[in-house]
């Protein structure tokens, strides 16, 4: 079995929070089977990395958790996630900081893991 997984969200906008937990749960899920998770935004889905944005939108009616809680649980469980430069460039306005620990890779940085027999990947 890989021990290895990237994924890519890039479907699920800010609008869309019940959308962007699936991937989320996913990589605690492949973490806690001590797997090395990726996760990169791209599109209009790297608005997620913005933390007035994550920590306004709740995951589920009951208003249980925000999608801020789960990329803080994300980050603490160890999984590394990446702002698209193409996307950062189109859907993050000037002045606007994504999360201190959200790093930078484009388009080829995921068609590479994608291309890499020892990477799983998936897309939401």
């Amino acid at each position: 079995m890989t021990e290895r997984l990237a994924i890519l969200i890039a479907a699920p906008g800010a609008d869309a929070p019940a959308q962007v937990v699936t991937p989320l749960v996913h990589a605690l899920a492949a973490r806690a089977l001590d797997a090395e998770v990726e996760i990169h935004f791209a599109g209009p889905a790297v608005r997620w990395l913005l933390p007035a944005v994550a920590d306004a939108a709740f995951t589920t009616p009951t208003q249980e958790k925000t999608v801020g809680d789960f990329l803080r649980e994300s980050l603490a469980a160890g999984v590394r996630l990446y702002a698209c430069g193409m996307a950062r460039a189109a859907w993050i306005a000037e002045g606007e900081e994504l999360l201190a620990e959200a790093g930078a890779a484009g388009a080829t940085a995921f068609v590479a893991r994608a291309l890499d027999p020892e990477w799983r990947t998936l897309t939401y």
